[in-house]
């Protein structure tokens, strides 16, 4: 069955880690996987009762009115194609992002772009990061609120007000408030200087303050 969409990927993340944790240890109780898997005991229920009918894992009495959890040789090959299933999810968003902030970055050096400030520390912005050592562009932080003060060697500040340095451009790195943090900078700075890599599924519609911001 094709797998696609938030849903499929969570039920995916959720059978990886149940999985895995049996292997790891078949003494597992409920509660401990839940806390484990951040999802509430009655869903680590009825995730083992669906791999049991599966037949990808096998329960058996243990003492103390406990129960201990073993995988099948079928939980074992599910086990494999989920983490092959997930390394290749992993790989294609570090290829798609190494190509989107590459051409981005590539497009803004010609434009006239040296420095750029990174909106959102992510997985998105140390490929951002790294592109720009290639590209021969200067990173001069990471606008992060609530945040430490260094990531991967950058300064990170609360505020685009609080950068310390000049800069030419903002790329939005923020995978979790995309939209939200890419209107926020292009109201302030404008569209011009506001470069959003493709795999964030952001357009850009230049508002009244963009526009005023623009000028």
């Amino acid at each position: 069955m094709p797998r696609s969409g938030g849903e499929s990927g969570e039920n995916s993340r959720i059978m990886l880690g149940l999985l895995d944790a049996v292997d790891q240890d078949r003494g597992h109780s409920q509660r401990l996987l839940a806390s484990e898997l951040g999802i509430a005991l009655g869903l680590v229920n009825a995730y083992l009762k669906r791999c049991v009918k599966k037949g990808l894992i096998k329960v058996r009495e243990a003492p103390a009115r406990r129960y201990a959890y073993y995988l099948t040789p079928q939980g074992f090959a599910e086990k494999s194609r989920l983490t092959v299933e997930y390394l290749s999810v992993s790989f294609s968003f570090f290829r798609q992002a190494k190509d989107d902030c590459s051409r981005l970055l590539r497009a803004a050096q010609v434009a006239g772009v040296t420095k750029v400030v990174l909106a959102g520390q992510s997985d998105l912005a140390e490929i951002a990061a790294l592109c720009a050592i290639e590209q021969g562009v200067e990173i001069v932080g990471v606008v992060q609120q609530d945040a430490n003060d260094r990531f991967i060697g950058l300064a990170v500040f609360p505020s685009f007000e609080a950068v310390s340095k000049p800069f030419d451009a903002v790329m939005v790195t923020d995978l979790s408030k995309a939209h939200e943090t890419c209107e926020a900078a292009v109201a302030r700075f404008g569209p011009t200087r506001v470069l959003v890599p493709e795999l964030l599924r952001v357009r850009m519609i230049p508002s009244e303050a963009a526009s005023e911001a623009a000028k």
